[in-house]
């Protein structure tokens, strides 16, 4: 069963596969599931949107959290696909010290 997120900068709602739900909390465990709010949140109110350098339909959100882990980025990618019927998903999430470069497509004021 999926879940879904609201965001804003894409249109529409974002799915998290219970599958990519078991990969990142295996994967990142220090992010999820203590933080799964902040994942929902850095979709609908991100600081800054990157498109991906290595894979050109793919965002990576990201905001900063002072009380995550005594202050880190939590960094959302997800995957867009267009056609008869879009879909746009969570592939992975994960904390960050630093952000990784990458083209800046919307970033808050």
């Amino acid at each position: 069963m999926a879940s879904y997120f609201l965001c804003p900068y894409l249109g529409g709602d974002i799915e998290l596969t219970q599958e990519r739900e078991i990969h990142i909390a295996g994967q990142h465990p220090d992010l999820f599931p203590e933080f799964r709010g902040q994942i929902e949140e850095t979709l609908a109110v991100p600081d800054r949107i990157v498109r991906s350098a290595r894979v050109g339909n793919a965002y990576l959100f990201s905001r900063w959290y002072n009380g995550v882990r005594g202050g880190k980025y939590v960094v959302v990618v997800v995957l867009t696909e267009s056609g008869a019927s879009p879909r746009r998903w969570i592939v992975t999430a994960y904390l960050a010290r630093k952000l990784a470069g990458g083209e800046i497509v919307w970033a808050r004021s």
